[in-house]
């Protein structure tokens, strides 16, 4: 397998594993901090904002035009947009540990009931990350072509991330199955499609293309970084953990990526 191939699968992969943390917060402890999955992805959003204007698609326009330039990255946008329409992103609220409760006043075959109803919502959930992690996994590829720097940001801003998402998958899991080992494995699994992303997209995409080929595809993977931040993680981390708090956060993200 060519070098640059598993240099993105590795990237990916370091998004695609935290699924695995998230779901460690489930297992490790009795109910996960929502505030600080909140104040995570108003991390990442600052993140991913600063690579997709200030990286990906300022270096389109300069290399393309600002004609050329915007149209790669607003293709990027609707390209996502139609994803996110067609396979919406599952809630990211899932049931808390209180409702183990509702045991005790219910009998046995309604809680029978209420367990699968629960375990196939989890299910759902893992299948609709998973389908929503293959274009996350072709955008760390991409960006690995252009230079190590940008691959592993777009990966590091995609890890913090998928980590609410693990939490998604793995809460329903574990209140339905009572097992701590089915709700890390089906957590994980979900997040196995950034490198299949990566592998399905290197077929796609030879390693010597066209330098401005490269930068507009480069223009769309910001539109749709750009797109995923202000659809999902911006509305997600107001949710957990507050307008004001979710501000600073992603400033945070913002100031840490100009740092670097």
């Amino acid at each position: 397998m060519d070098s640059q191939v598993l240099l993105g699968v590795a990237l990916s992969s370091i998004g695609g594993f935290s699924t695995s943390i998230g779901a460690l917060f489930v297992i490790m402890s009795k109910a996960p901090s929502l505030k600080v999955l909140g104040l995570l992805q108003g991390f990442a959003a600052g993140l991913m904002l600063s690579i997709s204007f200030f990286d990906l698609a300022h270096n389109a326009l300069n290399t393309l035009g600002f004609l050329r330039g915007n149209l790669w990255f607003f293709a990027g946008v609707i390209f996502f947009a139609v994803v996110a329409k067609f396979i919406p992103e599952p809630t990211t609220a899932p049931p808390t540990s209180d409702d183990k409760k509702v045991g005790k006043e219910e009998n046995k075959g309604v809680m029978k009931r209420r367990r699968r109803q629960v375990l196939l919502s989890g299910v759902i959930t893992a299948i609709g990350i998973s389908l929503h992690n293959f274009p996350e996994g072709m955008a760390v590829y991409l960006g690995s072509m252009k230079g190590i720097r940008v691959g592993l940001n777009l990966a590091l801003a995609i890890a913090l991330h998928n980590i609410p998402e693990g939490v998604a998958v793995a809460l329903p899991v574990y209140f339905a199955t009572q097992s701590k080992w089915e709700a890390f494995k089906l957590a994980s699994l979900s997040g196995f499609a950034e490198p299949l992303g990566v592998i399905i997209v290197a077929c796609l995409f030879p390693t010597s293309l066209n330098p401005e080929i490269l930068e507009g595809i480069l223009g769309s993977v910001g539109g749709v970084m750009a797109f995923l931040t202000l659809h999902e993680m911006l509305p997600l981390a107001f949710e957990y953990a507050g307008q004001k708090q979710s501000v600073k956060a992603v400033f945070c993200g913002m100031a840490f990526m100009s740092a670097r």
